[in-house]
């Protein structure tokens, strides 16, 4: 465990000053949890090996993990990342936003970045905080989700403050986040090219651009972590504290709430508009279950909530497998496995 000793600033990111402040403890080798348009990362200098080693300690991250580097121009992707015709193609129709690729990695990224391994995830978010925090602070930044590993995203920054307050040099609040999933990471280098982690854009708007994709699955239990091939694949992530319990209807939902119940269980319910809640159960409203992209901004509040509330079991329906849809049941999937 690290000593708690370290005073975290909590910044306003609608004052210009706090910006130039955040940026200044980037270039010094310091941490900053920002915004981005998926969910709040936890940044330091891509080309600092102490800096990218702070990050690891903050979260108490695993070393084998690799982590994504943010960029804010084709200069700052140049350092860290050689570009094929491919990637070029979906640069132009992706970046800035939601998409990290995987790219054969320069010189320049300490094996810290990535954990040893040939290719860098690289994105350029389209956040107007993070590409201004990443424009003056003038290096390329490592993030990873500024929460502590394996544990439920942060999508505002009380959540990263519930996680790394004394831990981080800085929290630059810009609010709410708005798709609320982390990227799509993508790795272009492959034929056909593989999705390790699906998020807003999609293989159906990935294909039409550079051709056809397969979605990686991620690794059985037991798998060594070490040979996984790439940020947030393969092991028990996203988790809330409380036992997460996915189902396929509302019936189900509500068979598995009343047992539950009976055997004790303090329970939670993800509860989309208009379903019936259980009795004696925690609720979030999660929203509109036609609409992948409200429930996918609200799935890591829901279960920080939930949690928050002190529930032993949190029941959450899973959505079907399209669109944002398909990257909702990966985190969901994912966080529900077992220790």
């Amino acid at each position: 465990m690290i000593e708690r000793t370290i005073q975290t600033e909590q910044l306003d990111a609608s004052d210009p000053a706090s910006i130039a402040r955040a940026a200044a403890i980037l270039r010094d080798g310091g941490t900053v949890a920002f915004p981005t348009e998926t969910v709040y990362g936890l940044g330091a200098n891509a080309l600092s090996h102490e800096a990218v080693a702070r990050i690891f300690t903050a979260k108490e991250r695993p070393s084998w993990d690799p982590l994504i580097v943010h960029v804010s121009d084709r200069a700052m992707l140049d350092l860290v990342a050689e570009v094929s015709p491919r990637a070029e193609a979906l640069i132009a129709n992706f970046w800035p936003g939601p998409l990290t690729l995987l790219l054969p990695r320069t010189s320049r990224v300490p094996d810290a970045v990535t954990a040893g391994r040939s290719l860098v995830g690289v994105r350029m978010p389209a956040h107007p905080i993070a590409a201004e925090l990443i424009r003056e602070a003038g290096v390329p930044i490592a993030a990873p989700s500024a929460n502590s590993f394996g544990r439920t995203s942060p999508t505002t920054a009380a959540h990263v403050l519930h996680d790394l307050n004394h831990r981080i040099d800085a929290i630059l609040d810009g609010g709410p986040t708005r798709v609320g999933v982390e990227s799509t990471v993508l790795d272009p280098t492959q034929t056909p090219m593989l999705i390790y982690r699906p998020g807003a854009i999609t293989s159906e708007m990935i294909e039409p651009i550079a051709g056809v994709t397969r979605l990686y699955h991620f690794a059985p239990l037991g798998e060594t972590p070490q040979s996984l091939p790439s940020p947030g694949v393969g092991i028990r992530h996203y988790a809330p504290r409380a036992q997460l319990i996915l189902t396929n209807s509302a019936s189900e939902l509500t068979r598995a709430a009343t047992e539950l119940t009976a055997s004790g269980e303090r329970i939670g319910v993800m509860l989309p508009t208009g379903w019936h809640a259980p009795p004696d159960a925690a609720t979030f409203a999660w929203g509109d279950w036609h609409s992948p992209e409200t429930l996918a901004q609200n799935l890591f509040a829901g279960l920080r909530a939930l949690d928050a509330g002190n529930v032993t079991a949190i029941l959450c329906p899973l959505p079907e497998a399209a669109g944002v849809g398909l990257a909702i049941r990966d985190r969901l999937q994912k966080a529900a496995r077992p220790k």
